[in-house]
């Protein structure tokens, strides 16, 4: 492979990793959290912050490490998100529409020289319809769909290093949670993303084809207030295309993590997460991934 196709591929492929939601860098759209398939009653209202912090110092294509090849050194992010969640009964039905804010810092260090972008991202709004609910049994089953509007900061001449993707987005998971101990529980998750055209990235148009994933939460809680939970995602799909050029840059990651939630008070609730990349086929290898929710009750 030519130097000048290798440092194409890279930039493609940092471009579709910037994805600012609780999972970035080539990972699902919406990394859910264990429990997030749980449904609250009708009338609970949730506001939620979250902060993200990652790096990624090697980068993938085909399955080997191209870093020196593409003079990447370094992918950081710091990302935050506002999230507002409230749960209605729509015909015996629990729905609960929310909005999210995504706010931070991505940079990314290279030979030649280095590109931050800050500011506020593009705005995600939707919901999740529950058509199996059974309070008794504890097991769900939930679909969600999430639109991200490109109304966040972007810059075309920043090419891949962008807090906003100047373009829609459209969000789709199915999702099943069942008990399968007293103490122990199992969420399972499938995404399916379908993506719309940025007609402005540096100057080119930019495709990619849809992005498809499994998450999948195993949960063991310590009485009422604490829970430690074992995660795995994987994501496959998403190649990108530059003015009809496509760019080789298929996922087929997959990364682990580990949670930890507990209920400071009972309408208030702390989680931490650490976790990192597994395997990666194109995209960045994620060294280390810190994660910190905080979440009201109303």
């Amino acid at each position: 492979m030519s130097r000048h196709a290798i440092s194409t591929l890279a930039v493609t492929a940092i471009t579709t990793s910037l994805l600012l939601l609780p999972a970035a860098t080539q990972a699902a759209q919406i990394a859910t959290d264990p429990g997030d398939y749980s449904p609250l009653p009708a009338g609970i209202d949730l506001g939620i912050l979250y902060y993200q912090n990652t790096t990624h110092e090697e980068f993938y294509a085909s399955g080997q490490e191209i870093s020196d090849l593409a003079g990447i050194e370094k992918l950081k992010t710091d990302i935050g998100l506002l999230r507002w969640v409230h749960y209605i009964d729509v015909g015996g039905y629990i729905l609960d529409p929310q909005i999210i804010i995504p706010f931070g810092r991505v940079s990314l260090d290279t030979t030649g020289g280095s590109v931050t972008s800050s500011g506020v991202g593009d705005p995600i709004v939707g919901g999740t319809l529950w058509l199996y609910n059974d309070a008794e049994s504890k097991r769900a089953f939930g679909v969600t769909a999430l639109a991200s509007i490109p109304l966040g900061k972007y810059d075309a001449d920043q090419g891949p290093v962008n807090i906003g993707e100047n373009r829609w987005k459209l969000i789709t998971q199915a999702a099943y949670v069942t008990p399968l101990t007293d103490s122990i529980s199992l969420d399972l998750i499938g995404e399916y993303t379908f993506f719309g055209e940025n007609d402005d990235f540096a100057g080119l148009t930019k495709d990619q084809e849809d992005q498809y994933g499994l998450q999948a939460h195993l949960s063991k809680n310590f009485g009422a207030s604490t829970k430690a939970t074992l995660s795995y995602f994987h994501d496959f799909g998403g190649e990108t295309s530059l003015d009809g050029v496509d760019q080789n840059d298929e996922l087929d990651n997959n990364r682990w993590q580990a949670t930890l939630q507990h209920f400071i008070a009972p309408d208030m609730q702390l989680q931490f997460q650490y976790g990192r990349s597994i395997d990666v086929e194109n995209g960045f290898f994620e060294k280390n991934r810190f994660n910190f929710r905080f979440v009201k009750v109303f």
